[in-house]
């Protein structure tokens, strides 16, 4: 069993959850995920498994869409509405005034990272800084905001988004971010994950769908977003050991195909642009 498996993650599970949850009905210990959920997240989470891992940093690398609820007047430690309260403040913002906001955010964007994230800073990860009430540069990141507008009227406070970025986007940190240039403050209230590259919502499976067995893998072929090339045995004797090839080929970066099955993912060589090198080796027996 090996390939993508498209999860519809349920609120209230941490992306750890489902990955054990998903390890104990698939009987494997070999399964990774693509790209953290928080646990008051849902949708869109893609899990290698097995040989399925080999491309899981592919997947990692591609676009996501969310649909996100605005909360304006609140600011919590965790830039999301189960944080604690650090602020309150009254509200009177126009639809116009939001609009404008939102569409100043379209491009390239130098995001600060929440404090509450997993990323390492000298060996230790924010969220223990922020647990231990430590103090800590936060990094900055450089993310790209490919298209982004309100989909729902203001009421209570509170409207919603629809955004495509690119990896590494924190969507709490984006929501932060919204509501400092609307001259208040705001937390992420709900969040759904609609698309990760090619992957929608409506093609993933829910844990009680996989339990039950009801559910389909994605081939590790039909899961990467690189060209493909049908190989002969010959050439496939050679890339199964990861020998360089000649350049012949118009892609940087392209997959080799050898009876139905993604075999390896190859690229320029950095040092000789007359070859091309293995990125990746798959082992599948043949």
């Amino acid at each position: 069993m090996d390939g993508i498996l498209l999860v519809n993650k349920d609120k209230g599970m941490t992306s750890r959850d489902v990955v054990n949850k998903v390890c104990y009905l698939l009987g494997t210990k070999k399964v990774g995920h693509s790209g953290t959920l928080d646990p008051m997240a849902s949708g869109v989470l893609v899990l290698g498994i097995n040989k399925g891992l080999k491309i899981i940093n592919d997947i990692t690398a591609l676009d996501k869409e969310y649909e996100a609820e605005i909360t304006l007047g609140i600011e919590t430690d965790t830039l999301d509405i189960e944080g604690n309260v650090l602020k309150e403040e009254s509200v009177n913002i126009t639809l116009e005034e939001i609009d404008k906001v939102l569409n100043s955010f379209i491009g390239d964007y130098d995001m600060e990272v929440p404090i509450y994230s997993a990323i390492k800073i000298n060996g230790k990860r924010l969220y223990e800084y922020a647990r231990n009430n430590e103090k800590v540069d936060l990094p900055i990141h450089k993310v790209k905001v490919f298209d982004i507008k309100r989909i729902s009227d203001l009421k209570d406070n509170k409207f919603s988004i629809r955004c495509k970025v690119s990896k590494g986007t924190y969507i709490r940190s984006l929501v932060r971010d919204i509501s400092k240039k609307l001259n208040t403050v705001g937390t992420m209230s709900n969040l759904i994950r609609i698309h990760q590259g090619k992957f929608n919502i409506e093609n993933c499976y829910t844990l009680k769908d996989i339990e039950n067995n009801n559910y389909q893998l994605v081939s590790i072929k039909d899961a990467v977003d690189i060209p493909l090339i049908e190989i002969d045995l010959d050439l496939y004797n050679k890339i199964k050991n990861g020998n360089k090839l000649k350049n012949i080929y118009k892609n940087d970066r392209f997959g080799f195909i050898y009876k139905n099955d993604l075999v390896a993912i190859y690229k320029k060589d950095g040092n000789n642009d007359q070859l091309v090198k293995p990125d990746k080796v798959l082992e599948i027996d043949k």
